[in-house]
């Protein structure tokens, strides 16, 4: 096995390294298949691929947190690609600039928490210590792959939309609105937790976003996509296609990472008051107390 690095500056310096090859991987694939295959098997192919390259990275570095950088590093890439191939259509464009966005601040985010390599996301280590000997088959089909294809399926629409050339109207330009609105969500959350935790006191936090909702960070991203969805609805016409990935990305909030986030707070005192108080996802305050068993 790889010796893991201690410092938090050689992980940073290891997984770019290891981003940097599975980008290039997946890019001199994509065009290695695009003549043979649809635009949107291409991708999948090379985007699987790339994903199989953290995967390894991430066995041999013995951290599944490897991985993380993925779910904000993926779209850019695709979006910028497909610019690149098919040039900047307007509602395209418009797209891009949002999946830019939104990918500066997760991976923004997600370099203020890095710890290094010699930390792993509480989620996995729980995973690993649950499954056993089958936890490299969780890891590579819960942690890496099924992430890798639902935001596949987010991006699509998009770089679909680019690669037709069509022009902005206004359900482009409101698709856009609420996936700026739902980034808007997911920074002020991240603001709240961070100034939150650097104080030490543990507990719940009931400040911000955070007093009225549970997840709001969550919502931002299901926002997010469905953004993008409806804006490639509206540049191109109404397909499952377009809306697929943020169905299986709000699925995905829904029925694993909510609830395993609620059973870890829930540890904590006073959450059960915390849950009737406040709402799961929308961060509106609650007219009336509300029983136990509703959410």
């Amino acid at each position: 096995m790889m010796k893991i690095p201690k410092s938090r500056r050689d992980g940073f310096v290891i997984i770019t390294a290891v981003y940097i090859a599975a980008a290039a991987a997946g890019i001199l694939l994509y065009r290695v298949l695009a003549g043979i295959l649809s635009p949107a098997v291409s991708l999948l192919v090379s985007d699987t691929a790339a994903t199989v390259i953290v995967y390894i990275f991430s066995v041999l570095l013995r951290n599944a947190s490897v991985y993380d950088p993925y779910w904000s590093v993926q779209p850019p890439v695709i979006m910028l690609s497909a610019a690149v191939m098919y040039g900047f259509g307007a509602a395209g464009t418009l797209m891009c600039a949002v999946i830019l966005y939104w990918a500066v601040r997760l991976t923004g985010n997600w370099v203020y928490t890095f710890g290094g390599l010699g930390h792993q996301d509480w989620r996995y280590t729980m995973l690993k210590e649950k499954t056993g000997r089958f936890y490299q088959i969780v890891n590579f089909t819960g942690i890496h792959m099924v992430p890798t294809l639902i935001v596949y399926a987010c991006t699509l629409p998009a770089a679909e939309t680019m690669r037709s050339g069509a022009g902005i109207n206004t359900g482009v330009i409101a698709g856009a609105a609420v996936s700026i609105i739902g980034v808007a969500l997911e920074l002020f959350a991240d603001i709240s937790m961070h100034r939150f935790r650097a104080k030490k006191t543990g507990g719940l936090i009931r400040v911000g976003l955070w007093k009225y909702s549970r997840h709001p960070n969550y919502l931002g991203e299901i926002m997010m996509w469905w953004g993008v969805a409806l804006s490639s609805c509206a540049a191109m016409g109404f397909s499952p296609l377009w809306i697929a990935g943020a169905a299986a990305n709000t699925a995905l909030f829904l029925a694993v990472s909510i609830p395993m986030a609620d059973r870890r707070q829930s540890a904590k005192p006073g959450y059960d008051d915390y849950r009737r108080e406040t709402r799961m996802l929308l961060p509106l305050p609650r007219l009336r107390a509300v029983k136990p068993d509703e959410k």
